[in-house]
């Protein structure tokens, strides 16, 4: 039998297909429906898909799934046809869903507000969260969403780890339009819903800050660009606040090679070589008064590396950055940085991934403004 795959998710419309023939009578009291794989065969869809349609439909009343037996048709609840009350509909649809996370690891400046936002949101909407970390490895990544489908969630948020290679799992996921929603960036040529910070406007916000300041060679530090959108998205923010500003943007001022802050390269071996990559690069490009570090580790480094050179931040060397601590005591230092809305950002990917569990359209790309904090870590041109 052939679905329409451009319409409503399969899983709904098998749904609705059966729980019509149970309403018909046309599967009776206690009789068993075809199984995970004999509705996957019929229909020509994944054991994901089917598995989902049989549980919505124990959720409805309509069936009594036993382990190891399979599903038995029931008319106890005379649950016998899809609510016609939108308000009604919604309630069970989203009551008690179990929503995967997966993400690469979070800590005191990145994504542990990104946790609190999804704990909450699944909270006040009557939802459970089940995380699962993948230390920025794709094949951990690929079990973490295995093992999570496999448990029985009926939608999944996903951290994309790092990388240009594309995870299969995910790819699988969209195809049959499994509830799925991407967390700080999205993946090039597939159809994802996704929600981020809208990365190249922030990066023009702090560029163009640091041309009130008198700045005008600017020098960028980044992990390789080819890594995530979101490094791409930051760069074509920085080259864009030059061109406005009438600026030509110097590719020289660039070191793109920066990697002991990825998740899987933290060791202090790289991260002394970059530091030493840092000052090397500072020397040969003594025209730079100030620094854009596309995340607040690689500020890190770069006031380390200065600071070994004899610079004094900020009077000699200006540095601006991505995100910083939650929590910033009063006499430790602070970097001027983009802040991102991480809560919102966790709460709204919660609503997002139940709407597309109802069959709802939702924006493909959804684009959250970051705020510029100024710390002690930028300064006039001297």
């Amino acid at each position: 039998m052939i679905l329409d795959k451009k319409s409503k998710p399969m899983y709904m419309q098998i749904f609705e297909i059966l729980s019509e023939k149970i309403k018909n009578r046309e599967y009776k009291e206690g009789e068993r429906l075809p199984s995970e794989k004999e509705l996957a065969d019929l229909y020509n869809v994944s054991r994901i898909t089917s598995r989902k349609t049989l549980d919505m439909l124990a959720k409805e009343g309509h069936v009594i799934r036993q382990r190891g037996r399979g599903s038995f048709v029931t008319y106890e609840k005379e649950k016998l046809s899809y609510h016609s009350h939108e308000e009604d509909d919604e309630f069970l649809m989203t009551k008690n869903m179990l929503i995967g996370v997966v993400v690469t690891d979070f800590d005191y400046t990145y994504g542990t507000e990104i946790i609190y936002g999804l704990e909450e949101a699944a909270r006040e909407l009557g939802s459970f969260i089940v995380p699962r970390r993948t230390l920025g490895q794709i094949e951990n990544e690929k079990q973490a969403i295995m093992d999570l489908v496999e448990l029985g969630v009926e939608g999944l948020i996903i951290f994309p780890a790092q990388g240009e290679n594309l995870n299969e799992e995910i790819l699988k996921l969209v195809i049959e339009k499994f509830p799925i929603v991407l967390i700080d960036r999205h993946l090039k040529g597939l159809s994802t819903t996704s929600i981020s910070t809208d990365n190249s406007r922030a990066t023009a916000l702090g560029v163009k800050y640091l041309f009130e300041l008198g700045h005008r060679n600017i020098g960028l530090l980044t992990p390789p660009p080819e890594l995530t959108t979101a490094i791409e998205e930051r760069i074509d923010g920085f080259i864009s606040a030059h061109a406005e500003e009438g600026i030509v943007v110097d590719k020289n001022l660039w070191l793109t090679s920066i990697t002991s802050t990825l998740p899987n390269q933290l060791n202090e071996e790289n991260i002394r070589r970059d530091i030493n990559m840092i000052k090397s690069f500072l020397q040969e490009n003594p025209s730079i008064t100030a620094l854009f570090a596309i995340e607040y580790h690689i500020a890190v480094l770069a006031k380390k590396a200065a600071e070994e050179l004899g610079y004094k931040i900020p009077s000699d060397l200006s540095i601006i950055c991505f995100d910083g601590p939650t929590l910033q005591l009063a006499e430790s230092f602070s970097f001027t940085h983009l802040k991102q809305n991480e809560k919102q950002m966790g709460k709204r990917a919660v609503e997002m991934v139940m709407e597309l569990s109802q069959g709802k359209k939702v924006n493909s790309i959804t684009l959250l403004e970051a705020n510029l904090k100024i710390g002690n870590s930028t300064s006039k041109v001297h």
